[in-house]
C-alpha cells in the first residue's frame, strides 16, 4: 500500500498510511469514518515509533500529521517518561566501546534480534570512522544473515542515503572492502588469532563460541528500558542502549503536535504507560487512558472535557544538611513500586542537576563494576586505567597531584607506573 495516499475500505471508511521511523515499513495507520450526517471521526494508531533517523530508517515525518486533531490517538509508551540521548550520541558510544574492546585484543559477540537492530549494528560498523579500512572480520550468524537478505530485496524503499552508500558497495556482504562482512554458517567458527566481530541472534547459545577457546571475548547486549538485561555467567558480559522508540520528551512532542482529544497509552510497562497519564502538561490538555487488557473504554467525542483525576505518584521527603552531607529521606511507601528493587539494587545512587530539578538514579551491580570501562583500554596505553596506583577510581599515589581524587580511567599524570609492564626498579 502507498504511503500518505488515502485508500477507501468501504463506504465512509478510509486508511491513510504514514511513515512509523522504528522498522523499515513500520506505518502509522489513519482511519477516517465519515458518517451519514457527515460528521468525520478520525482514530490514528502510532504502533512502534521514532522520531529520530537511525541508520536504515528515516524517522515519523512529523510534518505530515502536524495539526491532524484526531478524535482518539492509540500510542505506544515503551519508554515511558524517561529522557535519553540522541540516537547519534549513544551510537557513538558504543563504536567506541566497540573499538577499545578490538584494539585491546578482545573479540564482539552482539546477541540481537534477527531483524531490526542487527542490521542497524551493520550499518554502524561499515560505517563509523573507528571501522571504515580497518583490516577486521565482521561474521554474521545465518538466521541475521538471512533477514539481511530480505532487506536487499527492499532497497529501493531505503533512504536516499542508504541507497547511495549502496552503488558504491554492498549493503551487508562484502570480502573485500575493509572491515570485511561475512557469513558464519552453521558449525563453522571464526578462526584466527586477531580478534573479530560477531553478530548473533539473541536466542543462540553462546557458550558454542567462548567455552574452550582461547580468545579473549565480550558480550555487549543491548539494553531494553523497563526490563531486565540477560545475564550470562560464562562470559564478561556489559550493556548498551541504542534507542529505537520515542522517549518521553519525543512522546509528548508528538502528541502536543497532533492535538488529539482522546490519547490511549499501549505497549509498555504499567509503570511506564502510568506515567505518561499522570503527566501534568499532558493531563491539563487531553482526556488520558492507560487500561489493562480485556477493559472496555469508552471514549465520548466532543464532550466538555475535564480533567480527570488520577492516582498520586509523588511522594514528599525530608532533606536534612549536615556539615559534610546532605541527607534524603523518603517515605517507605515508595518501596511499593515495582521499579524499587531496580533502582535500590546496590543501596548507591546517581544524582545530577536537570534544570532547576535534582534528578536522582540507581546505580546497578554491572555499572558499578564497570562504569569506568576499564577492560576495554589497551594495557600498552599509558593511562591511569592501567596504573598501579588506580584504585576504586580514585588515585592512590601519595606523590601525585591527583592523590586521593577521583579520575577518569583514560586520564594521564607524569607519576604514572604501569599495571602490567613493572619497571625493572619495580620488580627488584
Amino acid at each position: 500500500m502507498p504511503w500518505h495516499s488515502p485508500i477507501e475500505l468501504c463506504t465512509g471508511l478510509t486508511v491513510e498510511l504514514f511513515p512509523a521511523g522504528h522498522l523499515p515499513g513500520a506505518t502509522v495507520f489513519l482511519l477516517t469514518y465519515t458518517a451519514e450526517d457527515h460528521r468525520t471521526y478520525k482514530l490514528l494508531y502510532t504502533g512502534d515509533l521514532f522520531l529520530s533517523n537511525s541508520r536504515l530508517v528515516e524517522g515519523l515525518p512529523l510534518e505530515d500529521l502536524r495539526g491532524l486533531r484526531p478524535d482518539v490517538l492509540i500510542i505506544e509508551g515503551s519508554y515511558g517518561t524517561a529522557r535519553y540521548p540522541h540516537r547519534r550520541q549513544l551510537e557513538n558510544h558504543l563504536a567506541e566501546r566497540i573499538y577499545q574492546a578490538i584494539t585491546s585484543g578482545m573479540s564482539v559477540i552482539l546477541p540481537t534480534p534477527a531483524l531490526g537492530l542487527a542490521q542497524e549494528l551493520l550499518m554502524l560498523l561499515r560505517s563509523h570512522h573507528y571501522f571504515t579500512g580497518r583490516d577486521l572480520d565482521i561474521w554474521v550468524e545465518e538466521q541475521v544473515a538471512h533477514v539481511c537478505d530480505l532487506y536487499l530485496q527492499l532497497l529501493s524503499e531505503f533512504p536516499p542515503a542508504v541507497k547511495n552508500f549502496a552503488q558504491h558497495q554492498p549493503l551487508f556482504w562484502d570480502e573485500k572492502v575493509r572491515p570485511r562482512v561475512l557469513r558464519q554458517l552453521p558449525g563453522k567458527f571464526p578462526s584466527g588469532e586477531k580478534p573479530y566481530i560477531l553478530i548473533a541472534d539473541r536466542d543462540t547459545d553462546l557458550s558454542q563460541y567462548i567455552i574452550g577457546r582461547d580468545n579473549s571475548f565480550v558480550v555487549l547486549v543491548p539494553e531494553t528500558p523497563g526490563k531486565i538485561s540477560q545475564e550470562l555467567n560464562f562470559v564478561h558480559t556489559e550493556t548498551y542502549l541504542l534507542t529505537d522508540h520515542c522517549d518521553g520528551l519525543g512522546t509528548t512532542q508528538l502528541i502536543h503536535n497532533l492535538r488529539p482529544q482522546h490519547i490511549v497509552f499501549v505497549h509498555g510497562s504499567p509503570s511506564y504507560l502510568a506515567d505518561l497519564t499522570n503527566l501534568e502538561e499532558l493531563r491539563n490538555r487531553y482526556q488520558l487512558h492507560s487500561p489493562s487488557n480485556g477493559v472496555l473504554v469508552e471514549l465520548p467525542i466532543g464532550d466538555t472535557f475535564i480533567v480527570p483525576t488520577l492516582p498520586e505518584t509523588n511522594y514528599e521527603g525530608e532533606l536534612t544538611e549536615l556539615d559534610t552531607e546532605v541527607i534524603v529521606s523518603l517515605p517507605q511507601s515508595i518501596t511499593n513500586d515495582s521499579r524499587w528493587p531496580i533502582f535500590a539494587d546496590t543501596g548507591i545512587v546517581e544524582v545530577r542537576w536537570q534544570g532547576e530539578e535534582l534528578v536522582m538514579r540507581g546505580v546497578s551491580q554491572r555499572q558499578l563494576l564497570y562504569q569506568t570501562g576499564d577492560r576495554f583500554i589497551s594495557p600498552e596505553l599509558d593511562c591511569c586505567g592501567n596504573c598501579l596506583y588506580y584504585r576504586g577510581q580514585r588515585c592512590s599515589n601519595p606523590t601525585s597531584a591527583l592523590y586521593g581524587f577521583r579520575v577518569t580511567s583514560d586520564g594521564y599524570c607524569p607519576m604514572f607506573k604501569s599495571l602490567h609492564f613493572p619497571s625493572t626498579e619495580e620488580i627488584e
